[in-house]
């Protein structure tokens, strides 16, 4: 490749002088081979001269400016007129498409348009046309992508007009595969009955919401739904401490208390054992709970279990279950039923590694994707910044 077309990073375009001031002025000659666009003929006859100066990519911090000399041709087959066409350089277009990737690239690294107009001397309006189109593009790339083996369904809040989204991520290869407007089954029922490769999900991981699993049970018939174990250990947690509450009211609103009552028990240093110890001892009643809980996490929290030793386990929780369900405190009851209900779900935990801490991780992302765009009015493109980003 010749020097002038490895600086350039466009083929067949020739330096033949270069004025060096910022910005820098480049004047360049196309030596390759030209075809008619509409028949393919070379038989080709000259009829006119034009200049085209458009944009180019940075060469260090000095912008680039392009001045190319080109011709509009007869072609004597098709007997048809038409301007000559450079590479890289798309028609009617004032920049060359290595300074929009330019461009769009520093714009999904986190430079704002506003910066980068002052930088490139543009307006933002522009920048955010290309950068739409950037994006498009990059989507379009997973356009025909068929369904994940191991997809994560959870929820997030996007405005308060349309209320919330769903989110389907890849837990095998950790990226968002869509978003979709609602929650409800009406809302996604008719998305999911036109996604593609539905038979191939093997494994869904979901909180304990009733509707998203009659959704997979609808839509992904092959599928294991199992319980994500943050939501159910959440769970277990609100509901012993909302007891707890209940029965010691005077320390409800003890912050450091119930930071200690809240963590697991081997996680706590010395100092905050004996504290926690000290008011276990004077409340039999809350110490019984806590060490309940305590228990019932320790039970969930195993991963990647043998079948046999599964086995052992699921006989645990169901004794756990039934002593939830025989408490005499109605919210002990409640808990017993809920986990009574998903009880197949939560003991395939033991067997399935991934989690929905994967999906979770990215609604951060996408709070600060509508942070930094200062919200969205339009779901459509919500969605297109979402794919292309988190991916």
């Amino acid at each position: 490749m010749p020097i002038s077309e490895s600086i350039l990073n466009l083929p067949y375009l020739h330096i033949t002088k270069c004025e060096e001031r910022n910005p820098v002025l480049i004047e360049v000659e196309y030596v390759g081979p030209v075809n008619c666009p509409h028949c393919g003929s070379d038989t080709l006859k000259k009829k006119d001269r034009f200049v085209r100066r458009v944009r180019h990519e940075s060469i260090g911090e000095r912008l680039v400016w392009l001045i190319v000399t080109g011709y509009k041709y007869h072609c004597r087959k098709c007997l048809r007129y038409f301007r000559q066409r450079f590479p890289g350089l798309l028609p009617y277009q004032r920049a060359t498409e290595p300074f929009k990737d330019e461009v769009c690239q520093d714009h999904h690294g986190g430079v704002s348009q506003k910066v980068l107009g002052e930088r490139r001397r543009m307006g933002t309006a522009t920048i955010e046309r290309w950068y739409h189109r950037f994006l498009e593009r990059r989507v379009a790339e997973r356009r025909n992508d068929l369904c994940p083996r191991v997809l994560g369904i959870d929820e997030h809040f996007f405005t308060r007009k349309d209320g919330y989204a769903t989110t389907l991520c890849d837990l095998g290869k950790h990226r968002v595969f869509d978003v979709v407007l609602g929650r409800s089954e009406a809302s996604l029922d008719g998305y999911l009955s036109r996604l593609k490769g539905k038979d191939r999900v093997r494994v869904v991981c979901m909180d304990l919401s009733l509707t998203y699993r009659a959704i997979v049970r609808k839509h992904f018939p092959r599928a294991l739904i199992v319980a994500d174990r943050f939501h159910v250990i959440r769970l277990i947690g609100q509901h012993i401490h909302q007891l707890w509450r209940m029965i010691d009211p005077a320390h409800r609103w003890n912050r450091g208390l119930l930071s200690l009552l809240r963590r697991r028990e081997d996680r706590l240093d010395p100092d905050q054992k004996q504290t926690l110890a000290r008011y276990l001892e004077a409340h039999p009643a809350i110490a019984a709970l806590y060490h309940f809980k305590q228990e019932l996490w320790s039970l969930l929290r195993p991963k990647g279990q043998a079948k046999s030793t599964c086995r052992s386990l699921v006989g645990d929780l169901l004794a756990r279950i039934q002593q939830l369900k025989q408490s005499p405190f109605a919210g002990l009851v409640t808990l017993g039923e809920t986990l009574d209900l998903w009880k197949e779900e939560i003991a395939r935990m033991w067997r399935f590694r991934k989690n929905n801490g994967i999906t979770e991780g990215f609604h951060n992302k996408m709070e600060m994707i509508s942070r930094r765009a200062f919200g969205f009015k339009n779901f459509d493109n919500y969605r297109l910044r979402v794919r292309a980003c988190c991916c």
